[in-house]
């Protein structure tokens, strides 16, 4: 089980690189970690997940995963896509931002921490009533699909989560004034039915190889130096 930021980095080196070198095949389940987590309470198991801190920070507490195993992994921020080829727009300033966002059909998804978020940010801001008339809400995924289809004229999501979606450019950050970091841990479950294979796989989530991976993959990497 996995949080969507993790995607491109994991699917496009991580994953190739595990199966090239060990016996096991990996089969990730993607959702953001709110969905991971009513999951897990609903009695879904895997051998490893990798999900938002302060969730993991209950699935230690809970003995649901093995707190020893626990690794902090990387950090996400939030971005603003748009699709390929199309002018960018200005996200630089908050009142740039704000101007962006009220010109623009916006995409994002309810379920995911980035969803959540903004929601709550674009009331701070005033914009609320603007945005939410022309946006474009999805109960969770890739909030860049809908730009790519032309559905929506702005993606906001993980900028990592925005780089999975082809097609999709990224414009920007969020400001740093309204910016939210996200991090992600990963940890062992409890009672993984393949201990020795989530070992390896934790490894490789600890190794040079991942660090990299993970700044590739539109992550702040939070690994120590090799």
């Amino acid at each position: 089980m996995s949080g969507l930021a993790l995607e491109v980095a994991v699917n496009r080196w991580l994953k190739p690189a595990f199966e090239a070198a060990s016996p096991y095949r990996l089969e990730i389940d993607w959702r953001p970690t709110t969905a991971i987590m009513k999951s897990i309470a609903e009695g879904q198991r895997a051998d490893v997940v990798i999900a938002i801190d302060g969730s993991m920070d209950k699935l230690c507490t809970d003995r649901i995963v093995r707190p020893e195993t626990r690794l902090c992994l990387a950090d996400s921020v939030l971005g603003v896509g748009v699709r390929e080829g199309a002018p960018k727009p200005d996200v630089s300033t908050v009142e740039a931002f704000k101007r962006a966002l009220v010109a623009a059909r916006v995409a994002y998804s309810r379920a995911g921490a980035s969803g959540i978020y903004f929601t709550g940010l674009v009331e701070r801001l005033g914009i609320a009533a603007e945005v939410n008339a022309r946006a474009v809400a999805i109960p969770m995924g890739f909030t860049g699909e809908k730009v790519a289809s032309g559905e929506a004229d702005i993606a906001i999501q993980q900028v990592s989560e925005l780089m999975s979606v082809p097609g999709v450019a990224v414009a920007g950050p969020f400001p740093a004034e309204v910016q939210t970091v996200s991090t992600f841990d990963a940890a062992i479950f409890a009672d993984a039915a393949n201990p020795d294979g989530a070992a390896a796989l934790m490894a490789l989530l600890a190794s040079p190889a991942a660090a990299k991976a993970y700044g590739d993959g539109g992550l702040v990497s939070r690994l120590p130096p090799s």
